[in-house]
Formats: structure tokens, C-alpha cells, sequence
């Protein structure tokens, strides 16, 4: 079960060859175990139970939840992707603990995706009893729009990666999710 509060880092990689996303995998799971964070590997099931990682994220692309279930140990959290109500019901009752939803703005790194804005992860959220997370475009420009509708949890890569202090940018961003 993800805890309340507790900060999640996902690898997300998408061109990496997987022996060295493995690499990367392991050497993030023993930052995460330091910091007291979740661990979570995007897409490969494989990776994140040989990295020892706390979870896993699957898209709609991906090995099934349902199969994943079967090899995954107790206690290993799955996540899916899900940008409408029934979608995201659905993961939940093939197993998923989480949900990441969106695109809730719009967002470079996918381009085509459409844009269901913070009302629709706010849908998402009154659909499902696990926890949902806005995906997709956020930044400290529009975090208030998903607080001031109480949706408390987001996933951001640009928001830090594109920062020239990621660690302040992260820090800000949860001060602003929990203020």
C-alpha cells in the first residue's frame, strides 16, 4: 500500500538498454532506502523486482496488471495509468494501488496525448479508493489549480529536471502540495 505522505521516485526511461536501466534501478534503490522513499520502475516488471524497487508503473502498452500480480511478491505496489473514470476503476480491480492520470496540461513529452485538465484527474480521483496522481504538464505555474480542487499528488519530470536546483524545485513543489 503507498504510504500517506511519502515521497515516490519513479525511473522512467524509455531508450535505456535494460541492462543498464537495471544498473540505474539498483543504484536508485539504494538512494531511495536512504531517504526513506518509494521506489518505483516505469514499465518493466522484470527490472523492478531484480532492482528490489517497491513497485511498479504500467501503461495501457505493458505487461498486463493481472500478470504482473501473478510474479509480484506481497506487499509490491502496481500502478497504472488511467485518464477516465472507468479506466481507472478497472486497473483497480485487476490490482493496481495507485493510478496516474492525465495528461492534465499539456506536455511536451506527449504531445498527442489529450489534455483532460485538473477536473478530470479530480473525476479520476472520486472514482477509485487509491490513491490518484496528476500526470502531465504540472509545474509550479498550475499546481494551484490542482490543490485549490484538492488533488494533493503529482508525478513531474520537467518541473525538476528542466530546474537549475533541482532539489529547490522539488521542495517547492511539495510546499505547495501540502500547504
Amino acid at each position: 500500500m503507498l504510504r500517506g505522505g511519502a515521497d515516490v521516485l519513479q525511473l522512467r526511461h524509455k531508450k535505456l538498454p535494460r541492462g543498464q536501466l537495471l544498473d540505474v534501478a539498483r543504484r536508485l534503490r539504494d538512494m531511495t532506502v536512504e531517504a526513506g522513499a518509494l521506489f518505483i520502475v516505469n514499465d518493466y516488471v522484470d527490472v523492478a523486482l531484480i532492482a528490489g524497487a517497491d513497485g511498479v508503473h504500467l501503461g495501457p502498452d505493458d505487461l498486463r496488471i493481472e500478470s504482473a500480480r501473478k510474479i509480484a511478491p506481497p506487499g509490491f505496489l502496481i500502478g497504472a495509468s488511467a485518464s477516465k473514470p472507468e479506466a481507472a476503476r478497472a486497473a483497480v480491480d485487476a490490482g493496481a494501488g495507485y493510478i496516474g492520470c492525465g495528461a492534465t496540461f499539456s506536455t511536451p513529452l506527449k504531445p498527442n496525448k489529450d489534455v483532460i485538465g485538473p477536473a478530470g484527474v479530480a473525476a479520476v480521483s472520486a472514482a477509485v479508493r487509491v490513491p490518484v496522481f496528476a500526470i502531465g504538464g504540472i509545474d509550479e505555474s498550475n499546481i494551484s489549480q490542482l490543490t485549490s480542487i484538492g488533488v494533493h499528488r503529482v508525478c513531474v519530470i520537467r518541473a525538476i529536471a528542466d530546474s537549475k536546483d533541482a532539489e529547490s524545485a522539488a521542495r517547492r513543489l511539495r510546499a505547495m502540495l501540502t500547504a
